[in-house]
């Protein structure tokens, strides 16, 4: 009994000192994230449940529509750390620049394959017309990746057009004029109830790509290691929260998507974060390579540039060799 109460007091002193004006020692950090979408999940979660405070920092969400205006911000000095998609990182690297990934907050491609009623198999798409959002986007690669998965040419056997939005292509699916396109949940959660098919999972394919990441600066690093150290480890803590605490999680999952369909929260919060979310959050330097080999065409840069280039796992390292994440979930 004297354990619980132990922990609701300390509770209820951190929420006494956050109100009257915030921990003792605390260190302010502007942190941004790019998107308002299901992989941005574990930051909400590690500011909502006070893990920040707890590790003293007292923590600034800024919401920076899209990744290359989030990556700017950041090498601007906006903000030392954010969540945004990997390749904005790579290709600002790439550019000249020092972000560097610290941590892969999502590791795979989310994307899921909905097909017609009438198709129920991969290989009945041959003939038929995927829509993708546009060509060399991380939907148009993920759709040429699954039907090359599955034996069937992009382009030659299965026909390829630019759609847009998700909201649009499911509209096109919906409409009939394409047979199949890439959605993430918790759309697909509405696709089934529609009675479209889900015939196959991007993410049990066992593709590697940096999609979301923690990244900051080289200058950072050398002028503040200790806010990054602190700032990885409230992360990790609220990436345990994350999948150990479902009720709490789904409600700050509806607030920040802004979502009242518990029904389709609860398939997010299965999906992403019991599922997808790491919880020893390395980033995957084979999902870096594959961001390397989608842009090389268009960046002859990327050919030559290895994947460590663009990734500092150190502080990731430093608490998993120490065996704080695994003490997490004894």
């Amino acid at each position: 009994m004297g354990r619980p109460l132990i922990r609701i007091a300390g509770g209820l002193l951190l929420g006494i000192l956050v109100a009257a004006g915030g921990l003792a020692g605390a260190e302010e950090l502007k942190v941004g994230y790019s998107a308002i979408t299901a992989n941005q999940v574990p930051l909400w979660i590690t500011k909502e449940a006070g893990f920040f405070e707890k590790n003293r920092l007292e923590v600034t969400l800024v919401f920076i529509e899209g990744g290359s205006k989030t990556t700017q911000a950041l090498l601007a000095g906006d903000v030392p750390i954010v969540q945004v998609g990997g390749s904005s990182v790579v290709q600002s690297r790439l550019a000249g620049s020092e972000a560097v990934i610290i941590a892969g907050a999502f590791n795979t491609l989310n994307f899921k394959l909905v097909t017609v009623p009438e198709i129920t198999e991969p290989r009945q798409l041959k003939g038929k017309i995927v829509g993708t959002s546009r060509f060399g986007s991380s939907n148009d690669f993920a759709a040429r990746f699954m039907l090359e998965h599955f034996g069937l040419a992009p382009d030659k056997d299965v026909p390829i057009i630019q759609i847009g939005s998700e909201p649009a292509r499911f509209a096109a699916l919906k409409g009939g004029s394409i047979h199949a396109t890439l959605v993430e949940v918790p759309t697909t959660l509405q696709a089934r109830k529609l009675g479209f098919n889900i015939i196959a999972d991007l993410g049990e394919l066992g593709l590697e790509y940096q999609h979301t990441a923690i990244a900051t600066t080289q200058g950072v690093i050398q002028t503040r290691p200790e806010a990054v150290r602190r700032f990885m480890k409230a992360y990790v803590e609220g990436i345990h929260y994350y999948k150990t605490r479902k009720a709490e999680s789904m409600a700050v999952i509806a607030k920040y998507l802004k979502m009242n369909d518990m029904e389709a929260v609860e398939e997010a919060y299965n999906e992403i974060g019991v599922k997808r979310t790491p919880r020893k959050p390395y980033p995957t330097l084979k999902g870096v390579q594959l961001i390397l080999s989608e842009i090389a065409d268009v960046n002859p840069k990327a050919r030559g540039t290895k994947p460590e280039t663009f990734v500092d796992a150190r502080f990731v390292k430093e608490l998993d060799d120490s065996g704080a994440i695994d003490r997490l979930y004894r």
